[in-house]
């Protein structure tokens, strides 16, 4: 099933290679200094000539920074990814006579409009992702803070789900269920 929350797999990983590069420069910072690893005299200037390195080094260097940037990018657009892909769901039984195409937003409306009307609800947002054969559903659901979640949880899997269910003629749907709260306290007027 798509996770609710796709980038959060990816700066796990960044934020880990990024911890292990430098707890490996501090260690080999410290090694150096208290002469355990002789590679570099500690004493020596850091830069030991004025002379300008080679040509090859600026275009390496060059290239190196266009790498980084890249994929500083990548992370920056994976940010932006927080839902599953939906898809065009297409319902044929005789492609001869027509095809009917639904697209998953769309399918979905209905049941988030339904959510928010279940008491203590702020607001709800659904992801149909996947095909008609395997789909998947991703909920987040955002709810003032006194709300009762078994509750919720009990009427979206036993009444709502249900619904949708029947709606689209499929017979399971895997659920991922986020809760959030709201920060404020919310007054609705219905």
């Amino acid at each position: 099933m798509t996770s609710v929350n796709r980038p959060a797999a990816l700066n796990r990983f960044l934020l880990a290679v990024l911890g292990l590069v430098l707890l490996a420069a501090g260690g080999f910072g410290l090694a150096t200094h208290f002469r355990l690893l002789r590679l570099v005299d500690p004493a020596a200037p850091l830069a030991p000539g004025t002379d300008e390195p080679p040509t090859w080094a600026f275009y390496a260097i060059a290239a190196a920074s266009i790498v980084l940037g890249l994929l500083a990018l990548r992370w920056l657009l994976a940010q932006l990814a927080h839902r599953p892909r939906t898809r065009l769901w297409r319902f044929e039984t005789d492609p001869a006579h027509g095809r009917t195409e639904l697209h998953a937003d769309t399918a979905v409306a209905p049941f988030t409009e339904e959510l928010r009307g279940h008491p203590g609800v702020h607001q709800a947002r659904a992801s149909l992702a996947g095909t008609r054969e395997n789909p998947s559903l991703a909920l987040i659901v955002t709810c003032e803070q006194d709300a009762d979640l078994g509750e919720i949880r009990g009427r979206i899997t036993g009444e709502s789900l249900p619904r949708l269910k029947e709606a689209l003629e499929l017979d399971d749907i895997p659920v991922a269920i986020e809760f959030r709260f709201t920060s404020r306290a919310t007054s609705r007027v219905g």
